[in-house]
């Protein structure tokens, strides 16, 4: 039987999942694949929950001022504050930048050097949804590399990790070369203005939600469809798949066709999730991926308000 249920309490995190992480300011943190591989070089990372959904769910814990160093992805990548408060910076000198806090989201566009560190003074965490079955390689500046290979981690050319102070280059292998001065002019670049449009903070969510009944409000961040009803998401990128959030504290919402592979994560509150046989308790930080042409109903009892993301391929 296909794992449904990831508990965060029993997921085992890689503690070097990047070239970057022997380095100070990126080897205080923690790595999660939750729903899919995401893009995580160590190759054992432990992945919770395996079956394609389209996309891939991962989340990142960090000690203050530490994170990840600048790199790009080539599909969508979506970070949903869960606790602290980070900075998240961009470019290809990572010059501009934002901070968000617990219940911001920031959907980081494609071509794009991005980056982003714990800028509050206790341990953090974040959520990231990343686009499609396979989100592809990370592309890391140059200076990045260089510092890392100082440490002895390193790239080879087929994008695997290797630590170079206890193992040797396999045969038939060389280490990655770094991008070009030419090949970095070719990633795009935005300015805060520009990239204020991908950003939803609490306030532009709660002025974005509507009810769905039972006491049960929803907000749609990305995705212009929800339930096979066109909607108008708060952020209009096309990420491949889309963002709502359930907020209530006490409330119940029936009938929920799940026609397409979908997953439940907890923000705050224990929330309970019906199918006809069964139910499930999706605890803080808890996911629950929901078996394509299931109905649902979703419930929560809680003695304040609550939030329960919902991320669906479309």
């Amino acid at each position: 039987m296909n794992i449904r249920l990831a508990k965060f309490e029993e997921l085992t995190p890689s503690t070097l999942p990047f070239v970057e992480g022997k380095l100070e300011g990126h080897k205080e943190r923690k790595n999660y694949s939750i729903l899919g591989p995401g893009v995580a070089e160590d190759a054992n990372q432990s992945v919770k929950i395996s079956e394609p959904h389209g996309f891939n769910l991962g989340a990142v814990s960090a000690k203050p001022l530490n994170g990840s160093g600048l790199h790009s992805h080539l599909t969508a990548e979506v970070f949903i504050i869960y606790s602290g408060t980070w900075r998240f910076y961009w470019g290809s000198r990572g010059k501009d930048e934002t901070i968000l806090n617990s219940g911001d989201i920031i959907s980081m566009p494609t071509n794009m050097f991005r980056a982003f560190e714990n800028a509050g003074k206790e341990e953090g965490l974040i959520f990231v949804v990343l686009g499609e079955d396979d989100p592809g390689i990370v592309t890391w500046m140059p200076e990045v590399l260089e510092k890392a290979k100082k440490t002895g981690m390193a790239l080879l050319d087929d994008n695997s990790l290797i630590d170079l102070n206890t193992q040797a280059i396999p045969n038939g292998r060389k280490l990655l070369d770094p991008i070009s001065k030419s090949e970095i002019l070719k990633f795009d670049n935005y300015n805060i203005d520009q990239l204020k449009k991908n950003i939803c903070d609490n306030k532009k969510r709660s002025q974005n939600e509507f009810d769905i009944g039972n006491n049960i409000k929803i907000s749609h961040t990305l995705g212009n469809k929800f339930q096979n009803k066109l909607i108008d998401p708060i952020i209009k990128q096309d990420t491949g798949f889309s963002l709502s959030t359930f907020k209530s504290t006490k409330g119940r919402v029936e009938n929920l066709n799940i026609d397409k592979p979908t997953i439940f994560f907890s923000q705050k509150g224990k929330w309970k999730i019906e199918l006809e046989n069964s139910s499930y308790d999706i605890c803080y930080k808890d996911t629950f991926s929901v078996p394509v042409g299931s109905k649902i109903n979703i419930q929560i009892d809680e003695s304040e308000e609550s939030f329960l993301n919902c991320v669906s391929k479309i």
